[in-house]
């Protein structure tokens, strides 16, 4: 079953779904750098990035990230299975992202449960949260934007000043 690539709905989903994914990275390589303090930075953030392109499924074809993977499957896959520890605090947020994911991905007939069997099978999936509605989820994503400085929260709307009555 796909929908309209163009739906409004889908768009703002994943744009939400991509606001966790930039915290999760963020979050993430702030971590490695406390939990590998004698690895060079850029290292740490090559690390971090690959771990959430793993993480959301995102196979970047790039040569250089692609060597990177390569060459550092075993590290990538051990700080995967040490995220339900590392990143308890993140696992739910996660698991709704990982799931919105998949959904939308499934509107426009793609198959990316893969993903999620990995989440599940790295222990850092919570199975018993349940999805989300899109309006939470999209709340969630802008709460959880706003608390790492990511993006900034709406501005509550001024009120309109009244016209004075005339009799």
């Amino acid at each position: 079953m796909t929908t309209n690539d163009n739906s409004p709905l889908l768009s703002a989903l994943r744009e939400a779904v991509a606001v966790v994914q930039m915290v999760f990275f963020k979050v993430l390589r702030q971590k490695l750098a406390t939990k590998r303090p004698g690895d060079d930075p850029r290292y740490q953030l090559r690390l971090a990035g690959a771990i959430t392109n793993e993480v959301f499924g995102i196979d970047n074809p790039e040569a250089a990230v692609a060597a990177f993977r390569r060459d550092n499957r075993g590290i990538i896959e051990q700080e995967m299975l040490a995220l339900g520890k590392d990143m308890a605090d993140l696992c739910g947020e996660l698991s709704d992202a990982l799931r919105i994911q998949t959904l939308c991905d499934h509107q426009q007939g793609i198959d990316s449960s893969r993903t999620l069997q990995r989440a599940k099978d790295f222990g850092f999936l919570i199975e018993e949260r349940d999805i989300p509605l899109p309006s939470s989820f999209m709340t969630l994503a802008r709460r959880l934007g706003a608390e790492h400085s990511l993006i900034s929260p709406p501005a509550p709307a001024a009120p309109a000043e009244e016209s004075p009555t005339v009799h």
